[in-house]
């Protein structure tokens, strides 16, 4: 689904161009003009329909923000171009705490855009297929995996799928201004469907006027959403990067103005009525039944004729571009994710990248947590959208704050040029005032919207602030614990191997052909016996087998498999000291998923346990069962002596198995030499250097007794 893997020489081949970047980076931000109008309109009518001439005034006010803003962020640019954006400049300038703050109201900010642009988009849907209505959660959810998916391919890949639609968006939205803007002047002005509906009006007084023009103010900014994703987003450009990337956000900044200010001015023109309730239109006697349609479903029914071709175009240019904005915050999150997993604020999977040379894990996360989103609000946008902007400002607000003490510290370093120095103080001038005017949006959005659910966000923020906070401890901790030091010293004397026996079986035989090939100093086999039967016939067959590795059994009264053995290795440590002790424990690997569900998966249990133990390795030996070739393709057919343990058609003289070790107590270290699986080599070298033909067992001669009782039973308490 996401395609073959690229390997990492062709990261460069995936940086964008600013033709490409543009509906990458800038979707988010095109795509809030198309709810941004609406969310204005629809507070102002909360108070009568007299409110609506106070909407140029802030429609204007908007539009200066939005200035000020994109300036403020071409400063940044500049400054910092490693895609850090406002965490990076707050974090360095302004200290740990603060850039925690803004890494917080980032990720926030990121999951709320991907919940409101799809169900913003499904809205639009909605508005031009009506009885999608109640599939309204299911579609939003599939939005979500679709753009994840697309994502998942790759930066460029997602690039070429969204430009498209976003430059239909910007060229119809452009269109039907125009054309409404010259009816009106040749006094054919188009007039809404919601025109003559009438609105029930609040009764407010002065200080409730006030606060209804700042909460439609808030509602607006959600405009402004998205200017940052350029900033986060520079690694991503090809070089020169920082110019492409200032580029890009100017030309983004004057799209998103001229199609702001001129969806606003239209939707006055002809008299759009959109309503938080729709039963408070007036004259509306289906409001109950059937869905209001949005703000720029109204203009272009208004400017094209209803159900035209045109309609259709902007409708569906509108949903899929607002459903794309989303994409904005899958290269954004990512991006975000992997600095904080660098700088030890994030898991380090965060900073991986997948296949297709993205950030997948980042994305993975984000696609899940806008879903649960979408879930509990049941994409509801008018819910949504009050969650909103709250993460956007603390991080501008931050941000620029963070600019202007870069700027103050670089001109009193004393290293600055005499021809920058005016620079400098221009772009401190920018984003100063871009500070400001943001901190005083922070403090309007925080009243207006925190008794509407905004309040969640800064229960959400701490929540995430402590968390990486706490991440960040954890590393430090650990990389503390780890570091080399004077005082701790390494130097273990011996080596033993033990090789866990269970039955006498082919994947035993080959745990013990690698262990004897390994060369250790000492090695045996240990059974745990928790069944006397079986303990006794383990040893009768070890006698046949002609195996002259000595063969321990530890008693397990209570049927445990690890922690008898533990204690064993235990008693060991305390009679040989730091003697390094490898165990060799066979493995099944299978092909099918229900096989695992087959297997009691004992080896994975006593390997866990044995990880705790001190002095102690542990060895895999896997054996490949038939239903394994699944996994590596079509198994080839074997070539002779590659085959397991079966018997050649003409036997072949061999010599005998030197011993592995003459340590006093372990007896000769000959064992059979069994082959390596269907897949292993042909032949393995023995500790005196002899090949053993896998498939074979060595041919020794024959002896009225071993050397060494085959067996012994140790309790499980006891020293060996």
């Amino acid at each position: 689904m996401i395609g073959d893997p690229l390997p990492s020489e062709k990261l460069e081949g995936q940086l964008l161009p600013k033709h490409l970047a543009l509906p990458i980076f800038a979707s988010d931000a095109l795509s809030s003009v198309a709810y941004a109008p609406q969310e204005l309109l629809m507070i102002l009518l909360l108070g009568g329909l007299a409110f609506l001439t106070f909407a140029p005034w802030v429609a204007a006010a908007v539009v200066v923000l939005l200035i000020t803003v994109v300036l403020s962020y071409r400063q940044l640019v500049k400054a910092y171009p490693s895609g850090g954006g406002d965490y990076e400049v707050a974090h360095k300038n302004l200290g740990e705490k603060a850039g925690l703050v803004v890494a917080s109201a980032l990720l926030v900010d990121y999951v709320l855009t991907v919940a409101v642009s799809v169900a913003s988009g499904v809205d639009n849907i909605i508005s031009a297929l009506p009885f999608l209505s109640e599939w309204r959660v299911e579609l939003a959810v599939l939005f979500v995996i679709l753009i994840a998916a697309v994502n998942l391919r790759g930066v460029r890949e997602s690039s070429k799928a969204f430009a498209l639609p976003t430059y239909i968006f910007i060229g119809s939205i452009f269109l039907m201004i125009v054309t409404a803007l010259i009816r009106t002047a040749f006094g054919d002005a188009p007039v809404a469907e919601s025109a003559a509906y009438g609105v029930t009006a609040a009764n407010l007084g002065q200080v409730a006027m006030i606060l209804l023009l700042l909460r439609a103010f808030s509602s607006g900014c959600s405009a402004l959403t998205g200017v940052e994703a350029v900033a986060n987003g520079v690694p991503a450009f090809r070089t020169p990067k920082i110019k492409n990337a200032r580029r890009t956000l100017a030309l983004m900044g004057g799209i998103a103005i001229v199609l702001f200010a001129g969806l606003t001015a239209v939707a006055l023109i002809s008299g759009v009525h959109y309503a938080e309730n729709p039963c408070d239109l007036k004259g509306w006697a289906e409001c109950a039944t059937s869905p209001q349609r949005s703000l720029i479903a109204q203009i272009a029914a208004a400017t094209f004729g209803n159900n035209s071709i045109l309609f259709f175009v902007v409708q569906a240019a509108t949903a899929v571009v607002l459903l794309l904005a989303a994409n904005t915050a899958f290269n954004g999150f990512p991006l975000l994710g992997s600095v904080l997993a660098r700088d030890s604020y994030a898991p380090k999977s965060l900073n991986t990248r997948g296949d297709r040379l993205v950030y997948s894990n980042g994305m993975i996360v984000l696609a899940l947590a806008a879903t649960a989103l979408l879930l509990v609000y049941q994409a509801n946008l008018t819910q949504l959208i009050q969650l909103y902007i709250i993460g956007v400002f603390v991080s501008f607000t931050l941000g620029q704050s963070g600019m202007v003490k870069h700027w103050i510290t670089l001109l009193r370093s004393g290293t600055v040029a005499h021809g920058e120095r005016s620079s400098i103080i221009r772009s401190l001038c920018i984003n100063a005032f871009g500070a400001f005017l943001t901190a005083v949006v922070l403090i309007v959005v925080t009243i207006t919207k925190f008794t509407h659910g905004a309040y969640l966000v800064f229960i959400f923020m701490p929540i995430l602030w402590l968390l990486m906070l706490g991440v960040n401890r954890y590393y430090r901790d650990v990389e503390k614990e780890i570091e080399v030091d004077p005082v701790t010293t390494f130097g273990s004397r011996g080596d033993h191997a033990i090789v866990l026996v269970g039955k006498m079986q082919k994947p035993a035989l080959k745990a013990l052909d690698y262990a004897i090939a390994a060369r250790h100093d000492s090695i045996e086999a240990v059974h745990v016996a928790i069944d006397e039967e079986s303990t006794e016939r383990l040893q009768k067959q070890w006698i046949e087998q002609n195996i002259h590795v000595p063969l321990t059994i530890i008693e397990s009264p209570y049927r445990e498999f690890g922690h008898p053995l533990i204690k064993y290795l235990k008693h060991r440590r305390e009679e040989h000291g730091a003697e390094v002790v490898t165990v060799y424990l066979p493995q099944y690997i299978v092909g099918h998923w229900w096989e695992a569900l087959l297997h009691n998966h004992r080896a994975r249990r006593i390997r866990q346990q044995l990880m705790l133990c001190h002095g102690v390795t542990v060895a895999l030996v896997p054996w490949l069962l038939d239903s394994s070739s699944l996994i590596y393709g079509r198994r080839s057919r074997p070539l002779p002596g590659q085959d397991r343990r079966g018997e050649p058609v003409r036997p072949v003289a061999r010599r005998p198995l030197e011993p592995a070790s003459k340590t006093a107590g372990h007896g000769t270290g000959h064992g059979t030499g069994h082959g390596h699986g269907s897949r292993g080599a042909a032949a393995a070298p023995t500790s005196a250097g002899t090949p053993v033909t896998a498939g074979q067992p060595p041919v020794v001669p024959p002896v009225e007794k071993p050397a060494t009782p085959p067996a012994k039973k140790v309790p499980a308490r006891a020293k060996r």
